[in-house]
């Protein structure tokens, strides 16, 4: 039956209130507008991002459907939509690319202006202030413009990277936590051949990133983090040793520094705590040492920084979504097809939609890797 134009019911784990958890529900999702997408959703993996939106550590609007990391069919399209058509399978973006604007067009940046979390899109509606979820007469706020804890959501077009249509469900890591990290070491870090690194956080942005670095020619990638049980795995992504401050009692970008003859070349911060960010960078080398931050922290945050520890050289770096463009995502998905990229590492759960609080509780315990829902 053709659903094209018509409100579509279906399931999605919906957020009512912040640090509770979620409830599936039956939900009514409108027809796209101009310049939109109505995608049905195969697979989404659960972020720690989500897990930080429902306890309020990052802006979220509630009640809310969150998830920001999917792939999906296209079920129908909106006026003026040229992009995309209905069946292709596609990666929703919470990294939008307008094509217009100063970022656009600028090469080695991929912030377009409309990612804005003080934007109608970030803060839960569409681009004309509006959602297309209801639920029991009540309309439900979008996260991040990309909502795939639904088994339908509408996404703007400029929100949205078609991909190969043979793209199994696994791909959907590729719209956030393989991209942020992988995507770190390679374009925003630049790691170099045969430079030593250090990757702090082990989950999934933190073995992407690990990855990176090994793809890109590091000779020495030291993981960091509290949960030995994750060692393992962060070698055989390649990881050359890791380190848990809990096994030292001097602080650990000391025990780094000692290790690498006075601080590593590289650092990547994947943890999203100021105490985290703060250490990244104390461990690089004083002289061009340079640390890029991925982990998101709370907007009351501030790091408090000597800038003594910039002037001889060191390089403090953000990083959003890897640096990756629209039409980088394309050509990942392509490169995984083609077994140029692996995501193997990254997924540690396969859940049902009716399961996902079981993947928040995990990122609580700082369990596993990736759960990704399938739906």
């Amino acid at each position: 039956m053709c659903t094209a134009g018509k409100v579509i019911k279906c399931k999605a784990a919906i957020a009512w209130e912040p640090n509770k958890p979620l409830s599936i529900e039956e939900v009514e999702v409108a027809p796209p507008k101009a310049h939109e997408v109505r995608v049905k959703i195969i697979s989404s993996g659960v972020c720690g991002s989500d897990h930080s939106a429902l306890h309020e550590k990052i802006p979220a609007k509630f009640p809310a459907i969150l998830g920001h990391e999917g792939v999906g069919v296209v079920e129908s399209v909106g006026e003026e939509v040229t992009k995309v058509k209905p069946g292709d399978k596609v990666i929703p973006l919470f990294v939008p690319e307008c094509g217009s604007c100063r970022s656009c067009k600028t090469p080695d940046c991929n912030l377009c202006e409309k990612f804005d979390f003080g934007s109608s899109t970030q803060f839960g509606l569409m681009q004309d202030g509006t959602s297309r979820f209801t639920c029991k007469g009540k309309s439900i706020y979008n996260y991040a413009g990309t909502s795939t804890f639904s088994e339908y959501t509408v996404v703007s077009d400029i929100c949205i990277a078609k991909v190969d249509a043979n793209a199994p469900p696994e791909v959907c890591l590729i719209g956030c936590g393989f991209a942020t990290g992988y995507g770190a070491a390679i374009n925003t870090a630049k790691v170099t051949k045969g430079s030593t690194c250090a990757v702090f956080g082990l989950g999934g942005v933190g073995f992407s990133a690990i990855a990176g670095c090994k793809d890109a020619g590091a000779s020495r990638i030291i993981g960091v983090g509290s949960h030995k049980d994750k060692f393992p795995k962060a070698i055989q992504v390649g990881a050359t040793e890791c380190v848990s401050p809990k096994d030292y009692d001097k602080p650990i970008h000391e025990v780094i520094c000692g290790m690498t003859n006075g601080g590593v070349d590289f650092a990547i911060e994947c943890a999203g705590r100021i105490e985290t960010m703060m250490t990244a960078l104390q461990c690089t080398f004083c002289a061009n040492g340079i640390t890029v931050i991925l982990g998101v922290a709370s907007p009351k945050d501030t790091l408090p920084l000597n800038p003594g520890l910039l002037l001889t050289g060191r390089s403090l770096k953000g990083s959003v979504f890897g640096g990756y463009k629209c039409d980088d995502i394309t050509q990942l998905v392509q490169d995984y097809m083609n077994k140029k990229i692996n995501l193997d590492h990254l997924i540690s759960k396969k859940l049902k939609l009716n399961e996902i609080n079981e993947a928040f509780e995990l990122i609580q315990q700082g369990t596993g890797v990736r759960s990704i829902v399938i739906f």
